[in-house]
């Protein structure tokens, strides 16, 4: 049987490959970058093992050392499911400074670090999804404080017994990207939130749109109805001429709006004009419903003269 392997391409591995390139031109944030791999990358239950298994972030982390000559990166082959290899540098005795950085830039460049080895970014087809698993809580605890001093308080939760730190909402996950320098996946991002606005934005004209069609076919139906019961039960031809035109009218053209009735009359009436007259024929009709004689109804200046 083939070897099953899983594939490399991603938003999240494309977007680690890519911040994996950037190496920082100062010397303070190489080494906070350098310090931040070997906090956050650390395999669970090896302490001391950066492991990855994207090709580019072995290579920076090694890039980073100042005793990279001595320190080789291995390559594991893999053992689960879809066999991916790992690759490794032992950082068992390396001594680094693990201090709470000062400035701006040394501490978004820990956070990077994070991303690159404990951090994992959904497609946005999946949902907004940014999540870390530190290898430890001393860990979890630096990356929760990096994430609040750029003003972004994330979850946490407890998967098979190891800590997860995660946000899902799609402001904070583009700040974040923002902060470490992922320009790219903060533009995918962008687009898909455009995207998926303007969908729900014509999904709901959609439905407005079929909803208001729905009640004025119901409410020109109802009024076909009535204004039929009304011709006879009493006679279209003893109503005045304005409002024997728009039961007409009604009746001939069950499907149209009102709007498009009152441009059939002569000559061409508006909107209201032609609900009001619709109006009085309902009244009619309900009076007549209701036991109203001629007398009456003649009264109220609603038949012709």
């Amino acid at each position: 049987m083939a070897k099953r392997t899983a594939p490399l391409s991603s938003l999240s591995g494309d977007t680690k490959d890519a911040l994996a390139r950037e190496v920082p031109e100062a010397e303070h944030c190489r080494i906070a970058l350098r310090d931040g791999l070997a906090t956050f990358g650390s395999a669970l239950g090896s302490p001391g093992i950066f492991r990855t298994q994207r090709p580019a972030i072995a290579r920076l982390a090694w890039s980073l050392l100042d005793d990279r000559k001595t320190r080789p990166i291995a390559k594991v082959p893999g053992s689960r499911l879809y066999r991916l290899p790992t690759y490794e540098i032992d950082l068992r005795d390396y001594v680094y400074a693990a201090r709470k950085p000062t400035a701006r830039c040394d501490r978004r460049m820990e956070l990077r670090a994070a991303f690159l080895g404990c951090g994992s970014l959904a497609a946005p087809a999946r949902g907004y999804h940014l999540e870390f698993v530190p290898p430890s809580e001393a860990a979890h605890d630096r990356l929760t404080a990096l994430l609040k001093s750029e003003g972004i308080v994330a979850k946490s939760a407890r998967r098979a017994d190891r800590s997860v730190i995660y946000l899902k909402n799609v402001d904070a996950i583009t700040s974040v990207l923002a902060a470490i320098g992922a320009s790219s996946a903060v533009f995918m991002l962008e687009d898909a939130r455009a995207l998926k606005e303007t969908k729900n934005r014509i999904h709901r004209l959609v439905n407005t749109e079929a909803a208001n069609v729905d009640r004025a076919t119901s409410a020109a139906a109802t009024q076909a109805q009535a204004i039929a019961l009304l011709a006879d039960a009493y006679g279209l031809a003893n109503v005045s001429r304005p409002l024997r035109e728009a039961a007409e009218l009604r009746l001939a053209h069950p499907d149209e709006t009102l709007a498009e009735l009152g441009r059939r009359c002569s000559p061409p009436v508006g909107k209201s004009t032609i609900n009001g007259r619709i109006a009085a024929l309902l009244k009619l009709a309900r009076s007549l419903g209701n036991g109203g004689e001629k007398k009456g109804l003649h009264s109220g200046g609603l038949v012709s003269e």
